[in-house]
């Protein structure tokens, strides 16, 4: 049976810090190159239908905690933290996974961009699903903590957010539509990046519930991923229209 190492959940932990940080110095003056930032030069490369890419790039975090979970002996969902991980993290990525790619209208996507998320995945998936299932301890009260609790409110609202905002964003284009327009409703009067506001509280409400290095880690590269993204559709959205509300932030609300 796999052993628990605190040397290498530090060691992933850490590596998945530094590319957050590297995401972050690649990205916040130069959007990453797909969707409504891609240069027509690069529309000629290989490339996938967004369904296929979605489906394929999300698969393996759920696929690997499901086989670190089957491996384990004996494979149940003893202790709490095996619990947590199917019940958040698996919640996330069956959604991401099984449901968000059939109903996405997305331009098609670089194969590059693919491959690059799809070992992201692989890793993330490997990281979360190792110390949650063979490393995490928490105490038989953990679930009145006001961590877990706490924790597991923003997980749900950051969820709900970011399903409500994809919602909003597929009923802007009507079937086999690419263009881009105003998204409006829900959590789209305030903020230009509704979508990506949801899921960064999601991972943070999943690192305070869970109380891990790994989850915070993951919760920081989601900010430097998506943050900068956000604030790139702002822009996008300030110069393409001139009847863009002039009030909204490009992330958080009233603040950024």
């Amino acid at each position: 049976s796999m052993q628990c190492s605190p040397g290498l959940v530090l060691a992933l932990s850490s590596l998945l810090g530094a590319l957050a940080l590297l995401q972050l110095s690649l990205y916040l003056r130069v959007p990453s190159r797909y969707g409504k930032h891609e240069e027509r030069l690069c529309r000629a490369r290989g490339r996938l239908p967004a369904r296929c890419a979605w489906f394929l790039q999300e698969l393996p975090s759920f696929l690997v905690p499901a086989l670190l979970l089957a491996l384990r002996s004996p494979p149940r969902l003893e202790p709490l933290g095996c619990r947590l991980l199917c019940c958040l993290f698996g919640w996330h990525y069956f959604y991401r996974t099984f449901i968000y790619p059939f109903f996405t209208r997305g331009r098609p996507f670089p194969l590059q961009l693919l491959f690059f998320g799809t070992l992201f995945c692989i890793y993330n998936g490997f990281l979360q699903g190792y110390y949650l299932i063979y490393c995490a301890e928490y105490p038989n009260d953990w679930c009145t903590d006001i961590r877990f609790t706490s924790g597991l409110l923003l997980f749900l609202l950051g969820m709900g957010i970011n399903i409500h905002s994809d919602l909003l964003l597929r009923q802007l284009r009507k079937p086999g539509e690419v263009t881009y327009k105003i998204p409006q409703g829900g959590l789209f009067t305030y903020v230009s990046g509704a979508n990506y506001f949801g899921e960064i509280v999601e991972w943070f409400g999943f690192a305070i519930a869970t109380w891990s290095l790994p989850a915070f880690a993951f919760a920081f590269f989601t900010l430097c991923c998506i943050g900068p993204r956000a604030y790139h559709h702002h822009r996008y959205y300030l110069k393409t229209f001139t009847d863009y509300p002039k009030s909204r932030k490009a992330l958080i609300p009233f603040v950024f």
